[in-house]
């Protein structure tokens, strides 16, 4: 069974930072990229960023481009997302993903951390 544990999450002021981690755990885990979403109230869930472990190809949402930074460490199977210059509209429920290796959709999620950036 996989699971995904994310972290980091909190209230912060208009232009403060934070970084999330997602550590993903299972004796079956074996993934070839990872991603961060985020879902506002009332909002659909929306993609932020996404990095492969073989590489560290990112991708970003043009709304963080410039501003977030995904990373990864392979060795602890743990995904980071940087946010800085945070802004009220990125509050949100930020939601780390996994693939299976093989598929080219996202196979596992967390639960998710509310970040809440007031201005």
């Amino acid at each position: 069974q996989v699971q995904l544990v994310e972290s980091g999450g909190g209230l912060v002021q208009a232009g403060d930072s934070l970084r999330l981690s997602c550590a993903a755990s299972g004796r079956t885990f074996s993934s070839s990229f990872m991603g961060w979403f985020r879902q506002a109230p009332g909002k659909e869930r929306e993609f932020v960023a996404t990095i492969t472990w073989s590489g560290g190809n990112t991708y970003y949402a043009d709304s963080v481009k410039g501003r977030f930074t995904i990373s990864r460490d392979s060795a602890k199977n743990t995904v980071y997302l940087q946010m800085n210059s945070l802004k009220p509209e990125d509050t949100a429920v930020y939601y780390c993903a996994a693939n299976s290796r093989g598929s080219s959709g996202y196979d596992y999620w967390g639960q998710g951390t509310q970040v809440t950036v007031s201005s």
